[in-house]
């Protein structure tokens, strides 16, 4: 197997999983193609299709071992919180959110599990996964590719793309922040929390 097939290799493998740094490696990417050492559209759709077939994944995983998921997220009370937050907001605003929520940090994870456990319709949650996939595919081979033209080399994109993905992720949790703070809507799965049922209709956790 020769050294292109290896780095194609190399991004499937480490951008289908979620919670694997890769920014680097999706940045160099990018700055091999602009020299014409990779193609820059199969650059994209690997890094683009494998995200998306990760999330899937997640989504899965979520709907086979709901109370395995549901325990896991119960054990830290961050998660637990992350959870019944996530759910809420996938509940009013929909798709808009799903595709948000994936630049938020470990967004892809819980995004994808909440999704599974709220029974989010999944191929309203997977059009959106792949919306937010060929966004940040987008921006993340695009930097490496315009800083290994314009500041010559892959270490220079390398840097660019880690710069630009810790802005991002700051700017996502900023937003998550303020988003959290905003007030929630009483909703049917509220009210029945109040009663004593799941809060904000998110399934109770054990």
């Amino acid at each position: 197997m020769d050294g292109t097939l290896w780095m194609y290799l190399a991004l499937a493998l480490t951008t289908a999983p979620p919670l694997v740094p890769n920014a680097a490696l999706v940045a160099s990417a990018g700055a091999l193609a602009q020299a014409g050492e990779l193609s820059l559209p199969l650059v994209l759709f690997v890094v683009a299709a494998t995200a998306t077939a990760g999330d899937a994944a997640v989504y899965g995983i979520g709907r086979l071992g709901g109370g395995r998921a549901r325990s896991w997220l119960a054990r830290d009370a961050r998660r637990r919180a992350a959870l019944a937050w996530t759910g809420d907001r996938m509940r009013v605003h929909g798709l808009p959110f799903v595709i948000a929520v994936r630049f938020v940090p470990s967004g892809r994870l819980i995004g994808g599990l909440t999704a599974a456990l709220v029974d989010y319709p999944f191929r309203r949650y997977l059009l959106g996964a792949g919306i937010a996939q060929c966004l940040w595919a987008g921006y993340s081979v695009a930097l490496g590719y315009w800083g290994g033209g314009a500041l010559g080399g892959v270490w220079s994109a390398m840097a660019v793309g880690w710069a630009v993905s810790l802005a991002v992720a700051a700017l996502a949790h900023l937003v998550a922040r303020r988003l959290s703070r905003s007030p929630r809507p009483a909703s049917a799965g509220a009210r029945r929390g109040a009663a004593g049922g799941a809060p904000g209709g998110v399934p109770p956790i054990p």
